[in-house]
């Protein structure tokens, strides 16, 4: 026998969360029903899957608003690091993400390391554009002087 269930999130394999699937009895049974995967195709659980649906897309919009003034912020910040360097110029170590993190926190902005899209460390003086992921969907940029110390 098969049963019609409604996904109520997304699982591998079968489908996303809002398709309805006809699976077995036993997996809808013994499986998807115990854990809150899927329910029974019935008009309450539409309803309610819709509700949680319209929750989510709030939720998503207000995180993305929030990314994109964090980024408007982020635009208008410039960084200065002084490092130590030879009497050629040459920089002794680098600038890494670790630090251009720890420059944001003191400017007050709490970005993940790994939002610090830097594709290798800084080792020579100059200015440079960080790019910095704030939202899946929202990139800023961010000036970074490196200047003697």
């Amino acid at each position: 026998m098969s049963a019609e269930v409604l996904l109520m999130t997304d699982v591998k394999d079968l489908g996303a969360e809002g398709d309805i699937v006809t699976v077995a009895d036993g997996f809808a049974r013994n499986y998807l029903l115990p854990r809150k995967l899927a329910a029974p195709v019935t008009e309450a659980t539409r309803r309610r899957l819709e509700k949680i649906r319209r929750e989510r897309e709030d939720v998503r919009k207000a995180e993305l608003e929030e990314g994109r003034a964090l980024a408007a912020k982020l635009e208008g910040i410039s960084l200065t690091i002084a490092v130590k360097v030879s009497e050629a110029d040459k920089m002794f170590g680098s600038v890494s993400v670790a630090d251009l993190t720890s420059l944001l926190e003191e400017q007050g902005f709490s970005i993940d390391r790994n939002n610090v899209l830097l594709d290798a460390p800084i080792k020579d003086l100059g200015v440079y554009t960080v790019k910095i992921k704030v939202h899946p969907e929202v990139e800023s940029s961010v000036k970074v002087w490196v200047v003697e110390e």
